[in-house]
């Protein structure tokens, strides 16, 4: 994939993203993903089709740490977010995948405002994907279970 493909694939993604009706798009060459799902939900969801999303281009509304453990583990080569946390920035970084973002942020918030986003809890002090994974799973059953019960 050449430098000018992989910014044509971004441009794309983003501007899908900009429209309102996505949380998560990806592109690459003639072929876009997209989902409408909140959280981390489609980026497990992607993994878990066994796809192979090397070198894709991704946007997003929000990419934390969690996240962007996924999107490591997915392979792709850039991630443009709304808001990205800081830490998400390192993560990314460090495994090699360019990112730009509107809002760069010290860390991200539940949904509800009142504090940690429960997924970049699971995977703090966290630092190998695989790992981070299975965290969010844990983390996950665990919110599915207290829903549940209330």
């Amino acid at each position: 994939m050449t430098a000018s493909s992989s910014r044509s694939d971004m441009t794309r993604a983003q501007g899908l993203l900009g429209r309102g009706s996505f949380t998560c798009v990806l592109c690459k060459g003639d072929v876009t993903l997209t989902s409408s799902a909140r959280g981390v939900a489609p980026l497990l969801a992607w993994l878990a089709s066994k796809k192979d999303l090397a070198g894709f281009s991704a946007a997003d509304k929000v990419v934390g740490r969690a996240a962007a453990f996924l999107y490591v583990l997915m392979g792709v080569g850039a991630v443009f977010a709304d808001t990205m946390s800081e830490g998400a920035q390192d993560v990314l970084l460090a495994h090699g995948i360019e990112t730009s973002m509107a809002t760069l942020a010290d860390h991200i918030v539940n949904r509800a405002g009142t504090g940690p986003c429960p997924m970049e809890d699971a995977v703090h002090g966290i630092d190998d994907p695989e790992q981070a994974l299975e965290a969010i799973k844990v983390r996950l059953a665990e919110l599915r279970g207290a829903r549940n019960c209330s």
